[in-house]
């Protein structure tokens, strides 16, 4: 069965004769490019551009891209650099969209021991969060239901890690992170520090899901492939320490109905947790007033020697 003229296909993919004096021409083109790199000295810069153009032709030759389709591109890429600011990165949001940036993350996060999985960073991290000690709230005004969230930060050999940085940040029940809120605000998001015993513990807000910023190019190009641009519900962490591989990852509620659809391909099985809800009224961890209903969850984190 033919679709267009000179083509048939095969397992839903279009396959079109390409004659060998065509095929020459093109051929000879990548071969020119890939030559005008041989004076860098930058054997790494080298080869991610030798591959980057190998890759990069082999597609436009592979789905005999038209002048249209790559004005449109060009027009997509553009558009995603005029939205992009301080606060918004929607180039970060393409990639997660595309599972590279969830690639690059598994490939330089390679798994060790039982150290805890990495996965995407997201674009609403900022550096400035404010410091709150530990059993501390990080919610800070923000809209949600309380959460309180305990664990401990170790090695891979079970030796706590005293003294190790975490950042937590996420989005409020409306599904907004402060900063697109107010750029100048900071709430659901703070940074704490683990006790002697690598102990932690602190009051953020029960994960709900949300969509990802929607109304640029990325959520144009969602809409027209058919996928939805909702996350999964998630708590982002980020966990330092000196001797130990910083581990940037998110916890997930078990029972999300998002779950497995998570638009950047953030979850893995071992970072979905369960997250308790208690009845309103009922006691706190910290003796802690909570007129409605709240959640807690524990997390235990297990970080990679430095280097690993």
């Amino acid at each position: 069965m033919s679709t267009n003229p000179g083509s048939d296909v095969e397992n839903g993919h279009v396959q079109r004769e390409v004659s060998p004096e065509q095929r020459a021409v093109e051929e000879r083109l990548v071969a020119n490019v890939v030559a005008s790199f041989d004076a860098c000295e930058d054997l790494r810069l080298k080869e991610l551009m030798v591959s980057l153009v190998k890759h990069l032709h082999g597609f436009i030759r592979e789905v005999r891209l038209t002048e249209r389709e790559w004005e449109t591109a060009i027009a997509f890429l553009t558009r995603a650099g005029h939205i992009t600011d301080d606060v918004r990165q929607e180039f970060i949001l393409l990639s997660d969209t595309l599972g590279a940036s969830m690639q690059t993350i598994n490939i330089n996060n390679q798994a060790y021991a039982n150290a805890t999985e990495a996965t995407v960073f997201g674009p609403f991290f900022v550096a400035d969060s404010p410091e709150i000690e530990v059993g501390g709230d990080i919610v800070f005004g923000a809209p949600g239901e309380p959460c309180w969230v305990e664990g401990t930060v170790t090695d891979t050999d079970g030796k706590p890690l005293a003294g190790a940085r975490i950042e937590v940040w996420e989005a409020d029940e409306d599904g907004l992170y402060d900063v697109q809120r107010d750029a100048a605000k900071r709430a659901a998001r703070a940074h704490l520090f683990t006790r002697e015993d690598g102990s932690y513990d602190f009051w953020g807000l029960t994960p709900t899901p949300y969509p990802i910023p929607n109304d640029g190019p990325v959520g144009q190009m969602l809409e027209a492939v058919g996928r939805s641009p909702l996350r999964a519900s998630h708590l982002h962490f980020m966990v330092s320490h000196e001797n130990a591989r910083t581990l940037v990852t998110h916890i997930f509620p078990d029972g999300d109905p998002i779950g497995w659809k998570d638009t950047v391909f953030g979850v893995k099985e071992s970072l979905i947790k369960t997250f308790e809800r208690q009845p309103a009224q009922s006691p706190t961890p910290d003796g802690r007033a909570v007129e409605g209903t709240w959640s807690r969850v524990r997390f235990d984190i297990v970080l990679a020697p430095a280097g690993a």
